[in-house]
């Protein structure tokens, strides 16, 4: 369905075929009107052509620099500053200049939010920052399939207070060339967190965009099975996925299509697979099967469903999500999400027992895993929900395939069809899923709050 961007043709049709399969199993419709889909209305910005030159050196854009296209005005033309890790001690001279930042998210050093503060504090017209190449948890990938920012239709227009760029690492030559600074020793030292310089570059930036608006309509495809026990009938347990993708984008070696394809379309075949496996025989409790669009745009599906929920919010006891699992190797780990904070982490603790697979929580909350899918906003909402990603033991040749597949398969066109999948694995987390919403749906006593969670609203942390 060339990828599934949001509001593209390839999704409409992916979501008419998603509709035409719960219809098939024996689900009711949940969406608007008394049809399947939920219709969310989103604007979209959109940088569709760029023009960056630094002295008589182009910059190639979405591979060698990327611009957030509610930064940018038509044209800039600024001088340039390199200032390390941009702390407050190197921002005595930035005023209406354009900051080279080292991005970083190492414990003692200025994180994203700190530097876009501190940058605006001391009156810089823009930062560019590095994309820190020793994060090596998830490294960056280049290049970005393109520059669009997606909001709900109706969200107040925000204009960022700085132009916002963020650099290939291999590119920073061409920034400060003339500078007689080594712009590999400066990357070498900035991924090790170690001490840098700041200094002026001689040459100013400047850049040329072109940018278009429109609004864009794509719908979440919503279902319920029916459950069997009147008494739980206001128990029901969410089950979502995110049916779109990134569609066509920026090429990687010569092919333009991102096709999503564990990211998140097997799951979505997953959950229409749980549904078709009951024959229409529901569980004790309702399922809600809400396939939501919008997610790779900041998870803008599931935020429109809990903001316009087709059932009272009191009705809704629980959210499993998927999303984020990569069947790569061996399922011997599953990192949980949320393990702690509810009941269904005791569930989830429990079926895993039984399969020989051990659970853990997030083994690096540096890369904010808990807040980039669409149990997020569940969780906010104060529904209990949970999530999955396919664990590891550092050093471990699994680890080697997850971080391989996190530099060349991550939003990429390699997450299609052809790509090495363990398919062993990937069946026993189909019957692990199986197992638990047989174990939520049915039990005696419906998800909850622990006592002391950290994440539910309202908590003092």
């Amino acid at each position: 369905m060339e990828g599934r961007d949001t509001g593209s043709p390839g999704y409409a049709r992916a979501a008419t075929i998603v509709a035409e399969r719960l219809a098939a199993a024996g689900l009711q419709p949940l969406g608007d009107n008394g049809t399947w889909f939920q219709d969310v209305a989103m604007e979209e910005t959109a940088i569709t052509q760029a023009t960056i030159t630094v002295g008589d050196r182009s910059l190639t854009f979405l591979q060698d620099i990327y611009a957030a296209p509610n930064s940018v005005s038509e044209s800039v033309d600024a001088p340039l500053v390199y200032c390390g890790y941009c702390d407050s001690t190197t921002l005595s001279s930035v005023k209406n200049k354009l900051v080279i930042c080292h991005g970083t998210s190492r414990e003692g050093l200025p994180g994203n939010a700190d530097r876009m503060r501190m940058l605006t504090k001391a009156g810089a017209l823009g930062m560019i920052t590095i994309a820190d190449p020793g994060f090596t948890v998830e490294p960056p990938r280049w290049p970005f399939a393109y520059s669009r920012r997606v909001v709900l239709a109706g969200t107040p227009t925000v204009k960022s207070a700085l132009i916002n760029f963020r650099l290939n690492a291999d590119a920073l030559d061409k920034l400060i060339e003339g500078s007689g600074q080594n712009a590999k020793e400066l990357i070498d030292l900035g991924s090790q967190g170690k001490p840098l310089p700041s200094f002026e570059v001689p040459d100013h930036l400047k850049a040329k965009f072109t940018t278009t608006q429109r609004t864009i309509n794509s719908p979440n495809v919503i279902g319920k099975l029916a459950g069997t026990d009147p008494a739980r009938a206001n128990e029901a347990i969410v089950l979502t996925a995110h049916l779109d993708g990134y569609g066509y984008g920026e090429p990687v070696q010569g092919d333009s299509l991102y096709n999503g394809t564990l990211d998140d379309a097997a799951y979505v075949a997953l959950l229409i697979q749980l549904v078709e496996r009951q024959k229409g025989k529901g569980f004790s409790r309702p399922l809600i099967l809400a396939i939501v669009t919008g997610e790779e745009k900041g998870l803008l599906g599931s935020q429109y469903l809990v903001q316009h929920l087709p059932v009272p919010k009191e009705s809704l006891v629980a959210n499993i999500n998927l999303d984020q699992l990569r069947p790569l190797f061996p399922l011997e780990l599953l990192t949980v999400h949320a393990l702690d904070e509810t009941t269904l982490g005791d569930d989830a603790r429990a079926v895993a027992a039984g399969m020989n697979i051990k659970v853990q929580n997030d083994p690096e909350p540096e890369r904010n895993l808990l807040m980039r899918s669409d149990h997020w906003n569940f969780i906010q909402a104060g529904i209990p929900a949970i999530n999955f990603v396919f664990g590891f033991q550092p050093g471990s040749e699994s680890e080697r395939i997850y971080r391989q597949w996190y530099r060349e398969g991550y939003h990429t066109p390699k997450d299609d069809l052809q790509q090495k999948m363990d398919w062993g694995a990937a069946a026993k987390f189909n019957t692990f899923f199986y197992e638990l919403v047989d174990k939520v749906a049915n039990g005696e006593v419906a998800p909850a709050w622990k006592p002391g969670s950290k994440l539910r609203p309202g908590t003092k942390n």
